[in-house]
């Protein structure tokens, strides 16, 4: 029933739109106005803006009249972001649609990357996720690098919300060195969003760094918008230094601009966070309050977060010391409506959710971790299973690799007579390529960088196809492997041999073997050996210490 509602309810609204946008008629103070006009002056500063909406139902209408997929895409995205979240979902499929009528992937990437954000601000977290990896698959066909970091910075706030906390450093950081003297905004975003993470993982040190560095930097571009959220932040990081009248003192002043903004995701986390301080005091009268606004979030907004559902738990126990009964019960049934909603949302880290209160009211959510925990073990055993297979495995690779002879520069010339005449080229011409491919290896001009088959030839004396002939024949290799297998001969019996080698970077081992960058020379390695260099050097040393 409850479905079927909802459903008419989505019929009526995208019949409202859809009527609205084809019996739209353009104001006559507009109807001369060029795309760019409307563009400059939508400003997106004031969500369901009368005025700026009415700029973006003109230009919709004017590029609909002239069949401009291009302008009708632009349009709706002004629309998105223009209107109430009633009919943003709605826009947004309308823009995707148009989008891929320009056949323009960035543009299309981008209408994804819009779905996403709608998607993420409706807490639908797992679709916004879905969304910004559909932007990232048509992105990786471009070569836009903004457009690929912004995917990155939404993801990582998708893996941030699910706890993933190391992943969303990682990429965090990798935004901040991106934007930084590239977009000002995007980058005290980053390095807001990093300071966040680096708190989550107990680095609370570089997190202070971070919302300094994030008030710094404001004032340098004169961009005051985030002053507030780097405030924030930092009265959360002295909560976790146990500085909790600081953490109070800091919450307390980034409130009003975040409940000004509607911003009730950090508007309940201060709540959160001035309690638990005021709790941390033993000032439970003035925690109490505070504390309780997360359960006002979860009704109203049903806004809630793995780290937000202590407040049940420390409001549990309270009222059960009390011996309020009612509140108690009330807590509690509250409690198991979270779980549910934060199992839903929060699938791959249930098993993070602390279950302290075994109720009647709760002992499904226990049957949901009880499984959870299953799943965890089985694949745990697998993933043991083959890390114990990859050790062994790579065990005996080591020692096949030590036990390996280098291989000589062997006489090409003699006893190949029946070679020479499958080959059809002239023997006397061969026996000449070969001396010289003697010499090439005995200099080991191999390492030079970027050898190519053409250079190769040129040292050989010869053309690239009776190079290539030749090495097929002698050397049982394609051109590529076998400058790359001597290569990786050659840095191997390095390694073995000189200690000093064992302290080069991966990129250091890759110069000296002459390869033109550090991913091509780990995939080489790894491809001749079996092993990463890492693990190679790693054994090297250990073996050195035994």
């Amino acid at each position: 029933m409850t479905k079927n509602y909802l459903l008419i309810i989505w019929v009526c609204l995208s019949y409202n739109a859809y009527a609205q946008q084809n019996n739209f008629v353009i104001p006559d103070s507009l109807s001369t106005k060029d795309y760019e006009y409307f563009s400059n002056n939508i400003l997106y500063e004031e969500k369901d803006s009368i005025k700026e909406r009415l700029y973006a139902q003109s230009w919709l209408a004017k590029a609909k009249r002239e069949k401009n997929f291009d302008q009708m895409a632009h349009s709706y995205k002004a629309l998105i972001y223009t209107s109430n979240k009633k009919l943003q979902l709605i826009y947004v499929d309308s823009m995707l649609a148009t989008a891929k009528r320009t056949a323009d992937i960035e543009f299309i990437a981008s209408g994804y990357m819009t779905k996403g954000v709608v998607q993420y601000d409706r807490k639908e977290h797992m679709n916004a996720l879905n969304s910004y990896l559909k932007a990232d698959e048509y992105i990786s066909k471009t070569n836009n690098p903004y457009l690929s970091y912004k995917v990155k910075y939404v993801i990582a706030q998708i893996k941030y919300y699910l706890g993933f906390y190391d992943e969303a450093t990682a990429l965090f950081q990798e935004c901040v060195n991106y934007f930084k003297g590239k977009n000002d905004r995007a980058y005290l975003n980053s390095l807001h969003s990093l300071g966040l993470s680096y708190n989550r993982i107990g680095k609370y040190k570089l997190c202070s760094q971070m919302n300094q560095t994030g008030l710094n930097e404001g004032l340098r571009f004169k961009n005051l918008e985030m002053q507030p959220y780097f405030i924030h932040s930092e009265g959360v990081n002295q909560y976790f230094k146990h500085n909790y009248s600081d953490a109070i003192k800091k919450l307390k002043v980034a409130l009003p601009t975040v409940i000004h903004n509607k911003d009730f995701g950090n508007e309940t986390t201060a709540y959160f966070y001035i309690g638990k301080s005021y709790w941390a005091q033993e000032l439970q009268e003035k925690a109490l309050p505070y504390l309780k606004k997360i359960d006002d979030a979860f009704q109203k907004q049903k806004y809630i977060r793995p780290d937000l559902r202590e407040a049940y738990e420390i409001l549990i126990d309270y009222y059960q010391q009390q011996n309020d009964k009612e509140l108690e019960l009330y807590y509690v049934t509250a409690l198991s409506k979270v779980d549910q909603v934060l199992i839903k949302d929060y699938k791959y880290l249930s098993g993070k959710i602390h279950k302290e209160y075994d109720t009647k009211n709760l002992i499904q959510t226990q049957r949901n971790i009880e499984q959870y925990w299953t799943i965890i073990i089985t694949i745990m055993t697998v993933i043991i299973a083959v890390l114990v297979y990859r050790h062994y495995k790579n065990k005996r690779l080591f020692e096949e690799l030590m036990n390996r002879k280098p291989e000589t520069t062997q006489s090409l010339v003699s006893n190949n007579t029946s070679k020479e005449t499958e080959l059809d080229i002239n023997p006397e011409l061969v026996v000449a390529i070969l001396k010289n491919l003697e010499k090439f290896e005995r200099n080991k001009k191999y390492l030079e960088k970027d050898m190519t088959l053409a250079k190769m030839a040129a040292l050989l004396n010869t053309n690239m196809k009776y190079a290539s002939k030749i090495i097929a024949r002698y050397r049982d290799k394609g051109t590529v492997d076998y400058i790359s297998h001597l290569k990786i001969d050659h840095i191997i019996e390095l390694l073995k041999n000189e200690n000093k080698y064992r302290n080069y970077t991966n990129k250091a081992l890759g110069e000296e073997s002459g390869f033109g960058s550090t991913q091509i020379f780990t995939r080489a390695f790894n491809n001749r050996t079996g092993l990463s260099p890492t693990y190679f050097i790693s054994k090297l040393r250990s073996q050195q210490h035994s």
